[in-house]
Parts: structure tokens; sequence; C-alpha cells
């Protein structure tokens, strides 16, 4: 985007060009007659003076019209218009007094200009230039009475004391009068040209505050005395007021039209500070020039002078330190605040994960022994989906009190995030770590109302001892290695960090990196495990279970890739290839065999999978683009998976009423497994291996109990049962007589490549599993 046309922006500004130009003339005109005037003939050069303060009049009025000002502003540029005005008047008076004759600066004349300057200053007052606390009025007052009292004491000396005599002491006094306006009028200007938060253009102020210095300077040179200083008051000094008033107002009207850019103001106690110092060098200077002399009336009202700026500057210093004192302590105590913050866990009010670090770091960079303890409480994502976050964060903070009130002498505890918490013992004893890692476990445990329920939690613990040389980064990498340890060896336990940890951790990021790489070059392969009919010894379905075979390593278990697929997330992809590669080869078998292909194929689907917010889409279009139908797809879930969460659920019954049927796998190792049935929409319950695993000679009555009480419930709910890991006919007969309809397992058939297993499907019944 292009910025304002500099010619379109003239254009609108020559409302304020022409006063402009007509004030420039005015001040070209008294120059002139300066160089070519003749003696007594003083009227025609006192005319630019008001030819030019008519124009800034002009000019404060048009600008005070403008669309583009707000309210304040306009209020302020029409008091200059006023002031203007006035000093107009000024410069009629100072006409009418040369063609009178009259020298000096006579009342008629000094009035005006008074008046002029009180209403420019008025205008200060009009626009706030930034909201004022008690002490920075105090410090206007002060900086304006500093100057006022050095000012009144430099005219004083100056009016009664150097001005020749002949001069009428009412001049003298006009003339003291308005020096001292000039330069209250500076100090307010100046002020206001510096405020960091004014709505003023800060070039328009600047441009008013050099008017004071001019009309200053010609009351100097008329005090001096001298024919000329009397001269250049009123034949140029009005002139150069006029033009500076109408060059701010053209540069505000700039400024509004959008063709001049604001300026920044700098910090607002620059400006009046050195006015202070100035104030009191030109006292002492005065003070040094009556010392010289007799004390008279008038050399002790120069002394009073300086001791009351003196006075003036140091209360003015006394507050600006008490007000830089109170900054001090309030960033002080912000800065406590902060650091609060920083290290504070905002809910339980424990020390976080940065505390906590700079706790153990301590210890550790000072050679102390030290021990850290990260508890992690075991499926609490479950609780917050069931009761909600605001209940679950109640929980944790029950947990924080229980927590902060175990620790013993010198143990001190930390919330390092979500359901994680970390103990700092100050030893390195493992026995003792072990013990307490038992005590804090039992405090967690037990149980917790929330919501009208009790929870347990239980939690996993992790133990690292800090050893010489480790740093504190390294011990809590540690205890969150052990931690996860002891999650994978069953949760609500503990393990000690040990160094092979940290290689088995090593071996499982090279493994993920390298199962990656496999999933991308289409180096897996899946492998199918029959599902025989116990009763027809006919193929009934089949079961698909990826298989990887390392160009390195060799054959890899699933038992090693999939726990490593599941902790990095790869199980998504992995998942996702297996499901769609599957439903690929049954409808290639359907082609084949016809008639003799199996039903449905079994796929395993984890957790991480039933959590993809597009899973269900995935499972239909993978339907759709093999042409198989819903019920041609059996997904095999773990009862750790049904119980994750709402989200889960919801999932599970939207596949479920899209057709696909859903299987139990290892039913029977869970704590819920009747409840489940209820809430779960089942259609296969799999009896788990450990069940089969002794009951083929009766001697394991409590196997052999479970596996008769699945098969009357799966009887009585009207489901499928397919019981695994058959490895003998004494099994199978014994799963047979118990009313199990279907199974699988080695004694039948091991995975097969798909074509073996295809060519399974049209074979004769198997002897093996129908005689006897």
């Amino acid at each position: 985007m292009t910025g304002p046309d500099p010619a379109v922006g003239l254009q609108r500004d020559r409302v304020l060009v022409v006063p402009l130009l007509l004030a420039l003339a005015a001040l070209a005109g008294a120059l002139g007659w300066l160089a070519v005037r003749e003696a007594g003939d003083r009227v025609a050069g006192n005319l630019g003076g008001t030819m030019a303060t008519i124009s800034a009049a002009v000019a404060c009025y048009r600008v005070s019209r403008l669309a583009g000002a707000d309210r304040p502003v306009r209020g302020f540029w029409r008091l200059w218009s006023a002031s203007a005005t006035v000093l107009a008047l000024s410069t009629v008076a100072a006409v009418l007094r040369a063609a009178r004759g009259d020298t000096g600066m006579p009342l008629y004349e000094a009035v005006p200009t008074l008046i002029s300057l009180n209403l420019a200053m008025l205008a200060f007052r009009n626009v706030p230039l930034a909201p004022r606390t008690r002490l920075d009025w105090a410090r206007l007052l002060l900086d304006g009475a500093a100057v006022a009292v050095a000012g009144t004491v430099f005219f004083g000396y100056v009016v009664l004391q150097a001005i020749p005599d002949g001069t009428s002491l009412v001049t003298r006094a006009a003339a003291g009068v308005v020096g001292l306006g000039c330069l209250l009028a500076l100090v307010v200007f100046g002020k206001a040209a510096v405020s960091p938060e004014g709505r003023v253009d800060a070039g328009a102020l600047g441009i008013l505050a050099v008017c004071p210095l001019a009309g200053l300077g010609a009351v100097i040179l008329f005090l001096g005395g001298t024919e000329t200083g009397m001269l250049l008051l009123s034949v140029v000094g009005y002139p150069l007021v006029g033009l500076g008033i109408t060059a701010a107002a053209y540069r505000q009207g700039r400024v509004l039209h959008g063709t001049a850019v604001t300026l920044t103001r700098r910090a607002s106690g620059t400006f009046t500070d050195p006015l202070q110092f100035l104030a009191v060098a030109v006292t002492a200077v005065l003070v040094i020039m009556v010392s010289a002399r007799d004390l008279d009336l008038r050399g002790r009202a120069v002394i009073i002078g300086a001791v009351l700026i003196a006075a003036i500057v140091v209360a003015r210093q006394l507050i600006s330190l008490r007000e830089n004192t109170r900054a001090l302590s309030g960033i002080r105590r912000q800065q406590a605040e902060l650091e609060r913050l920083a290290l504070t866990d905002n809910l339980t009010g424990l020390p976080n994960r940065t505390g906590f670090g700079i706790a153990l770091t301590e210890r550790v960079d000072a050679g102390l022994t030290a021990t850290v303890l990260l508890l992690d409480i075991d499926d609490f994502k479950m609780i917050n989906d069931t009761i909600g976050p605001s209940a679950a964060d109640q929980l944790l903070l029950r947990v924080a009190h229980r927590l902060q009130e175990s620790v013993g002498a010198g143990e001190s505890v930390a919330r390092l995030g979500g359901d994680e918490f970390a103990v700092l013992l100050p030893a390195d004893d493992p026995a003792g770590a072990e013990a307490a890692a038992a005590r804090f476990q039992a405090t967690i445990a037990r149980p917790l109302e929330a919501g009208d329920q009790l929870f347990l939690l239980p939690a996993s613990v992790g133990i690292a001892v800090a050893e010489p040389g480790e740093t504190a980064d390294e011990v809590l990498r540690n205890a969150d290695i052990a931690m996860y340890a002891a999650k994978e060896a069953g949760k609500a336990s503990w393990a000690r960090f040990e160094p092979r940890m940290r290689q088995d951790l090593t071996q499982n990021a090279r493994l993920a990196s390298e199962l990656h790489d496999a999933i991308q070059a289409g180096d897996l392969r899946l492998l199918y495990q029959p599902v025989y009919d116990l009763v027809t010894g006919r193929m009934h379905g089949a079961e698909a279970l990826v298989s990887w075979q390392h160009p390195v390593r060799g054959f890899i278990s699933p038992a090693d890739f999939i726990p490593v697929a599941e902790r990095s997330g790869l199980i998504v992809p992995l998942g996702a290839w297996v499901l769609r590669e599957s439903c690929a080869q049954l409808a290639r078998w359907q082609i084949e065999q016809g008639a003799a292909a199996v039903e449905a194929i079994n796929v395993n689907v984890a957790v991480r999978q039933l959590r993809e917010a597009d899973f269900v889409d995935t499972v239909a279009a993978v339907l759709g683009d093999t042409g198989l139908r819903s019920r041609n797809l059996i997904l095999e879930v773990t009862e750790s998976s049904v119980v994750d969460g709402p989200q889960v659920a919801e999932t599970l019954r939207l596949l479920h009423e899209m057709g696909v049927r859903l299987a139990l796998d290892d039913f029977g190792t869970g704590q819920s497994s009747l409840s489940l049935l209820r809430a779960f929409p089942v259609d296969v319950l799999k009896l788990d291996k450990s069940f089969v695993d002794g009951i083929a000679d009766g001697t394991d009555r409590g196997r052999l109990a479970v596996a008769a009480a699945v098969a009357q419930l799966v009887e009585f709910l009207q489901l499928k049962s397919v019981a695994e890991g058959i490895e003998s006919r004494a099994q199978l007969e014994r799963l047979r007589d118990l009313g199990y309809r279907y199974g699988q397992g080695y004694f039948m058939a091991k995975p097969l490549p798909a074509d073996e297993c295809g060519a399974l499907m049209s074979a004769a019944p198997m002897a093996s599993v129908t005689s006897g």
C-alpha cells in the first residue's frame, strides 16, 4: 500500500497555507522595514506584528475546526486562537504607542500580552497530556516555582538595578512581568513538548515552545535599555511569535490530514530538570554580584530568592527520590512474585519442575547426597475423562496435600506437571529410597472421594540415586526412565534405575527409527493364524499378525517392536497399514477361494488408534476401497483399551453400529471383565492363553473353573467364544467338552503366509481336530 500523495495533502492543507504565507510576509516586511527605516516612522514597522498575530489566530481557529481533531485537541487550538487574538491587541497597542511617540512598554500593551500568555498556558490544562499522580503535580508545581522565583529575582534585580535611569518604573515592571510570564510559559510549553503521552502533535508543541524564547529575548533586549532593543521587541518580536504559532498550527493540520508523520516524544522529565539547575546557576551569579556590594534591600531580596530556589530544588529532588524508592520497592515485589510464579505450581502451591530442578541442582552441585522419586498416577487420564478436568484437579490437589503431609525431615515434594509428582530425598541409600517409594505409594493409594465416587489411585514410582559426576538433569531423566520401567512391569509398582535401562531406552529409540523406515519402505509382512471350528474341523476365520524380518537383526518378534510402536506413536500408521492390507487380502481370498473363503478377518487394534478422531472414517474407507462388508471385519481390542475413556467408548459404539464386529481379546486377565460385558458392545470373547494352559489333565482347578465359567457366560449372553493358545489335543478336547466352539493355536496351525493360509480354507476338515 502506498503512502499519501503530498500534492493531495497540500491541496487539503490550503486553508492553513494562506495564514502561514501571510505570517512569513509579515516577518519579511518587518525585517525589510528595519533595513530601510526612516527616523521617527515606526508605525509601519509595527504593522507586521499585527498581521502575523491575526494570521496565527486564523490558523489556530481553522485547525480547531478540522474533522480529524478530537474534542480536547479542538479545545486546545481554540484557546490558542484566543491567545493569538489577544496578542494581536498588544500589537495594535504597540502601533498606537509608536504613533504617539511613547517609549517603553505601557500597561495598555503589557496587560494584553500577559493575558495572551495565560490563555496559552491554560490551553495545556484543557488538554491532559498524560495521567498525573499527586507526585507528578507536586513536581510540576515545584518546577514552576523554581523558575518563577529565579525569574522574579533576576528580573527584579535587573528592573530595579540594571536599567539605566530615565525609564519609568511602570515600564520596567511591565517588561519584567512579561519576561517572567515568558519563563513560566517556557516551562509549560517545554514540558508538553516532551510529554510521552500527549495528544497534540509533538512537532507542533516543539514549535510553540520556541515562541516564549523569542518573547524572552525581546524583553531582555528591551530591558537592556537600548533603542535597538526596544525597537526589536515591537517590530520583530511580535511577528516572530505570530509566525511560530502559525507554523505550529500548520504542522498540526498536516498531521491530522495524514501528510506528516507524528513525532515521538522523549521522557517527560528531561526538559524541566536542567531548568531547575539553570535557575540555581542564575541566582548564584546574582548572589556573587550582590555580595560585591553592600547588602541593601535589593541585595537581601536576592539572598532570600537564592535560599528559596535552593529549598525548592532540594524538595523537588526529595520527591523524585521518594518516588524512585517506591518504584524500586514495587519492582522488587513484582520480581519476587514473578520468581514465585516461575517456581511454583499454580494448582497445588508445590514447587514446579523448575523449582524442583533448582533444589536438586543445588544439592548435586554442592556434592550432597540426593535421591529422586518420580511418581506418576496410573491411568489418571481415564479418571480425568470420567469426572471432568475440574474434579480431577481437586483430586490432584488432595494428592499433593497428602504427599506434603507425608514428607519427612529434609524431604521435599514437587508437582512436575499433570499427574506427575517428585520427591527429593536427602540420602543415597537404595533400601531407604525403596522404603520411601512404598510409603508414598501407600499415601497416594488411599481411597479418595470425588463426585460421589471413591477412587483408588495406584502410582508407578521411578527411583534414581544421584551418582558422583551426574547432573540434576541426568538424575531426573534416570528417575523418568525407571518410572516407565515400573509401568511396563505392570503399574502400581516401583523400579530403581539401572544403567541397562538407559541402554534399553537407546535401543528402543533406535528400533523405533528403524521401524519407521520399515513402514515407509514396505518391509513388514502379514502372517495369518487360522481360527478353527472345533466341531467340524474346518477353518472358520483368520487373525492377521504383523511380522518383521529385519535385514540385519533377522526376525524381530511382535512382542519386541509392538510396545515400541505404541510408545513412539508409530502404532497409528502401522495399524492403518495392517488394517488395509488384511482387508485387501480377505478380498483376494474371496475371489480365489469362492465360497470356501473365511467370512471375516480378525485385526488387532491398539488403544492409540481408537483415540484418533478419524479412526471410524478410516475403517469405513478401507471397507469401501476393498469391497468388503462391515460383517467381514472383526476388530480385536484389549480390556485396557475399552476402559481408556469416553472417546474410545464412543468410537467403539460407532464401529458396532456400522456393523463391524468387536472381539474382547485376552478375556479374563483384567480386573473389570464382567462389568465390561454390560457396557461394551462385544460380539466375541477370546479366552486368554493363560487359562488354557494347565486345563488338560484337570489338576489346575482354578483355571478350569474360569474357563468353564466363561463358556457358560458366553452361552447365556449368546456371544461367540474363541479359545487362544491351544497347543495339545488334550487342551482342545477339554475346551470342546466345556462348550467352546472355536479355537486357535499351534496345535492346529501356526501363523502362515497368505497363500498357505488360503490353501487351508478349501482343504478337507482337519482330522486332528475332529477325531477323538
